[in-house]
């Protein structure tokens, strides 16, 4: 099992008050499995994730009853160890290339830098393997954007390059964060059908936070569906039409339809029942 969580739950403090904003969540993953954290904004999908690689401020409070990375305990990791871990072996891809790439340094000598942390070789042999992960996220002039800096190239490449700077140390998870929001459906279609060929002949295991339910349920395996810092239901993705909870109903049938051309979108019913039912 590469990933298994159980009942993790993330509290923070503020002026003397608290705020759990995860409750009990649980889920499991294994190599070259995708599986989807879907949720309105807010719902605790990306906290999730951070908790994963203990990327969250000093003031959450994170405790579960199990927390595994390929069987090495997260919680019990020293920050040193962690960070052999966070790049190393579990790669996060954020979900703006604008913000998470140096703008003072080129697109090259980043990745570069990234297979240098974690692998042993001279700075002739880092740029070889820049240039060569380049050609792996099929960018078409990788020698030109390997001197590029990030605001000389689109937001596809930009993607890309954060792509293959994650797969520099050959990671064996991938946590992406809506990597394809802001990106239009061709260059999305483009960089999922990177991912989804990298976690297959990689052997990788894929962590997708995302709100697209029609997104993930023809790209992924399993769902999980969050609301409010809890998993109200989990299932197949190829099921997600078929899903029983009334949350992820309500989603479903918030989305607009080509097919069934309608008025005005119906509102989601929220039940604080739900909360009350995933407590017990």
């Amino acid at each position: 099992m590469l990933v298994d969580i159980e009942n993790l739950r993330i509290t923070f403090e503020n002026n003397g008050k608290r705020f759990e904003a995860v409750s009990g969540v649980s889920f499991k993953l294994e190599a070259r499995q995708k599986l989807a954290i879907v949720g309105e904004s807010g719902s605790g999908k990306s906290i999730t994730a951070r908790a994963l690689m203990r990327l969250l401020p000093a003031q959450a409070q994170v405790t579960a009853d199990r927390m595994l990375f390929d069987g090495i305990d997260i919680l019990s990791q020293s920050e040193r160890e962690m960070r052999k871990l966070r790049g190393g072996r579990a790669g996060f891809i954020l979900q703006d290339p604008k913000y998470s790439l140096n703008p003072v340094k080129t697109i090259g000598n980043q990745i570069a830098e990234a297979w240098l942390t974690h692998n042993k070789g001279s700075k002739k042999e880092a740029r070889d393997a820049a240039l060569n992960l380049l050609e792996q996220v099929m960018i078409r002039d990788p020698q030109l954007v390997l001197n590029a800096y990030p605001h000389e190239i689109s937001g596809g490449m930009g993607q890309r390059a954060m792509i293959a700077m994650m797969l520099a140390p050959n990671p064996s998870l991938l946590i992406a964060d809506e990597p394809t929001s802001a990106l239009d459906a061709s260059v999305q279609a483009e960089i999922l059908r990177l991912i989804d060929e990298l976690v297959d002949t990689r052997d990788m295991g894929l962590l997708l936070i995302s709100h697209d339910l029609p997104l993930v349920s023809n790209f992924c395996d399993k769902v999980s569906v969050m609301y409010m810092g809890q998993i109200m239901e989990e299932l197949a993705a190829k099921d997600l039409a078929q899903a029983a909870h009334p949350y992820t109903k309500g989603l479903l049938n918030c989305l607009p339809s080509l097919d069934e051309p309608r008025g005005d979108l119906p509102v989601l019913t929220r039940d604080p029942q739900w909360l009350e039912e995933q407590a017990q």
